[in-house]
């Protein structure tokens, strides 16, 4: 199934992991993303599908907005396209006015996270994990629309990048017992991703990049505790996507951020033809299909691992479709 948006012949990332023919196998229920990031942009493409959900954001001086934690999760800043962007690729409407999302029926909860410099402390982001899949959380509202799917383009900063930090772990754990598989990005150091919180974290899906060749960029985090990559692009060749703020409304950004989205939104429609499916088979259907790298590697240097090889919505669907679990 093919489009009509007119970007989406430019959209090389989604002809890489085989969207067209995922879209013809299609089956799909209504599911509920969480994206913890930059926080709520309002968008053409996604309407009312995009939820304005909390900001956990609880320094004021780094907040921008003139409040600490509140029910207003708006992006502000220079980084404010961050959570649109990732957003935008996972949902998208198929309308023929702009670009293509993976999955065009999908619910967007922006949970705000990050300050106007991008920056994320482990409490805002461990009270963010729980809110996002309906813990609750001490002073703030019971979310109304817990999430089963949390997208994480980020990293804890503000601490040592030697492995996971015991509350985002502790924080992961409990989402991830409550049903939601947590995708995190793998970061933009071109280090081994382990060291990082939560893309080094046990229970959590980390996504690194391939550029449109299937070969990881330099600035791509590897390593052990990257189970998948997907497109992220180069600056050569980048993920292009609508932005209200970028030049003629339209960005395209590179990274590890852009990456996850592609995972979490096939991950999306297999929630969507099985609705029970746990966080451990979603994982096992999208690693156990993913297509091998050129040469069976992502890089030259063995140990630069990039997980089991590059998303392929195709064959993950048709796992998840021929499956009994789940239904």
């Amino acid at each position: 199934m093919t489009p009509s948006d007119p970007l989406f012949t430019a959209q090389w990332n989604l002809q890489a992991i085989r969207m067209p023919q995922a879209w013809a196998l299609q089956r799909s229920a209504p599911v509920t993303v969480a994206v913890l990031d930059t926080g709520f942009v309002r968008s053409a493409e996604l309407g009312t599908r995009a939820v304005n959900g909390y900001d956990f954001v609880t320094d004021v001086r780094r907040a921008g907005d003139g409040s600490g934690r509140d029910a207003d999760a708006s992006a502000v800043g220079a980084f404010a396209y961050h959570g649109e962007v990732i957003a935008n690729l996972i949902g998208a409407a198929h309308d023929g006015r702009g670009m293509a999302g993976i999955n065009p029926g999908v619910k967007i909860v922006h949970v705000r996270v990050a300050d106007t410099d991008g920056t994320i402390t482990v409490p805002d982001l461990v009270d963010g994990l729980k809110w996002a899949a309906g813990i609750p959380v001490p002073g703030t509202p019971v979310n109304p629309n817990p999430a089963k799917l949390l997208n994480l383009s980020l990293y804890a900063d503000f601490i040592p990048l030697t492995g996971c930090d015991a509350r985002v772990q502790a924080a992961v754990d409990a989402v991830t017992a409550r049903g939601a598989l947590v995708i995190a990005g793998a970061a933009n150091d071109g280090k081994d991703a382990s060291g990082y919180s939560p893309a080094g974290c046990r229970n959590v899906l980390t996504v690194t990049s391939v550029t449109e060749d299937g070969q990881r960029p330099g600035y791509a985090n590897w390593g052990r505790s990257v189970a998948l990559a997907a497109p992220g692009g180069d600056t050569a060749r980048g993920i292009l996507s609508l932005s209200v703020s970028g030049p003629a409304g339209q960005r395209t950004p590179n990274g590890t951020s852009f990456a996850a989205p592609h995972a979490t939104g096939v991950a999306s429609l297999l929630l969507g033809a099985r609705p029970r499916l746990s966080p451990s088979l979603l994982k096992l259907y999208l690693t156990g299909s993913a297509t091998p790298f050129p040469g069976r590697r992502c890089d030259p240097q063995p140990e630069r691992t990039c997980g089991a090889g590059t998303l392929n919505a195709e064959a993950a669907l048709k796992r998840a479709l021929a499956s009994s679990l789940g239904k």
